[in-house]
């Protein structure tokens, strides 16, 4: 596991083990943001695919179950795919399907054509899934190597990406760029940041001084099967609690835009911008949560993360009473509770680095699922209760979630 960094500790910047780790530091960090970029300029205009496609919330969220299903399809190998051809490789193999995939949905938003938009975002979530796993790898990776908490710095700059993304997709829809535009240039902008990250990242997994080493040829560890990580109780805790962290992300970057919109009769500009408030609070609390995991623990933040999502939430979905003030506030608190429950679960199970691919892929499948059953869920009860009332199973599953944050409690160091 990682030693706790001093609450100072920079978000680039001090002192490296060594120029591989720094190398591979930065390569991670740009492999985030471009995956931010990526995912936010997707989702900052899903009002305006909505509208193009003429779709009610119940098909857009079956729309965006070809994104979810991909990836869930994906993640399972994704562990066994880094392990064959490495990560670099791997991401590149990812970005490359993802890059394709926002391509064609975005000529199949211009025909308009609603299977060809299906089509895309299916290969957008192939790539998605094998991305993610191979940055969070190498994350944990480097996070071992540096001996301190980097993965929430590492999701903060996928958030910082996102913002970026959430605001470009902001002034997208208001100047009345097409969508199709949008994201081809999206795609590119994501796809060279990728080429740039992966070659900065470790050829091979590198053991720290004083870490546990690679098992030897033959072990016993190594021999044990990749499905075995499945059966372990600690592995699969973290897993629900991942899937708990992912829905309540989720459910804002599908849903928070179109539901500000619905909701609060605003404007579609004004939708996306709530959904930057979002991104960017998950950011702040992501650049400040190594400090706070260094001085309270995993359990306690974790609690607090989950209770100020459900809180948040709910303010966005009984604000419409109080004008926007309660839809940007709610946003905001939502955002700093969401920030650091999917790194920090990772992070979790990869305490024990000999069988952290194993681990990691099964937590992000498992919570992946909540890619795969959030968005038909909230779009089913959207057409019943409308999108806005349908936010409120973010504040269900937040309330359940609190029970499984002891499994994230640190292992002991293997030796």
């Amino acid at each position: 596991m990682s030693v706790p960094a001093p609450a100072s500790t920079p978000l680039i910047g001090g002192p490296e083990p060594g120029a591989q780790a720094h190398r591979a530091h930065i390569g991670v960090i740009t492999a985030f943001v471009a995956a931010g970029i990526a995912f936010s300029g997707l989702a900052a205009r899903l009002p305006d695919v909505r509208a193009l496609l003429a779709l009610t919330p119940s098909q857009l969220g079956l729309l965006l179950l070809a994104v979810s299903s991909a990836a869930v399809i994906s993640l399972p190998s994704s562990g066994w795919l880094c392990g064959r051809i490495g990560a670099a490789r791997a991401l590149l193999s990812g970005a490359t399907l993802l890059t394709i995939g926002l391509v064609v949905a975005g000529i199949g938003t211009a025909l308009p054509l609603t299977g060809l938009v299906a089509a895309g975002l299916f290969l957008v979530g192939l790539g998605t899934g094998t991305w993610d796993v191979a940055m969070n790898l190498q994350g944990t990776e480097v996070e071992r190597l540096l001996r301190r908490n980097v993965m929430p710095h590492y999701h903060a700059w996928f958030s910082l990406g996102a913002v970026a993304a959430a605001g470009l997709g902001a002034l997208s829809t208001w100047a009345g760029v097409p969508v199709v535009v949008h994201f081809v240039l999206t795609a590119a902008v994501a796809f060279v940041a990728v080429v740039a990250a992966a070659r900065r990242f470790l050829p091979t997994a590198t053991a720290a001084p004083g870490d546990a080493e690679s098992t030897p040829q033959g072990s016993a560890a190594e021999r044990r099967s990749p499905l075995a990580a499945w059966l372990e109780p600690r592995t699969l805790l973290i897993g629900v609690l991942v899937l708990a962290a992912a829905f309540t992300e989720g459910s804002a970057l599908d849903w928070l835009s179109v539901g500000i919109v619905d909701g609060y009769g605003a404007a579609p500009w004004v939708g996306v911008l709530g959904l930057a408030a979002f991104v960017g609070a998950m950011t702040v609390g992501r650049v400040l949560g190594t400090s706070w995991l260094d001085r309270y623990g995993r359990v306690p933040v974790l609690w607090a993360s989950f209770a100020l999502a459900g809180a948040g939430a709910l303010l966005v979905v009984l604000g419409p009473a109080l004008g926007l003030f309660a839809a940007f506030g709610g946003a905001l608190v939502w955002g700093l509770g969401t920030s650091l429950g999917f790194p920090v679960g990772l992070s979790a199970a990869a305490d024990d680095p000999r069988h952290a691919a194993a681990r990691v892929s099964v937590v992000a499948s498992i919570g992946y699922l909540a890619f795969l059953g959030g968005p038909p869920l909230l779009g089913f009860l959207g057409d019943h209760v409308g999108v806005l009332h349908a936010l409120l199973a973010v504040v269900a599953v937040s309330i359940p979630a609190l029970l499984v944050v002891p499994a994230s409690r640190p292992l002991p160091t293997p030796r």
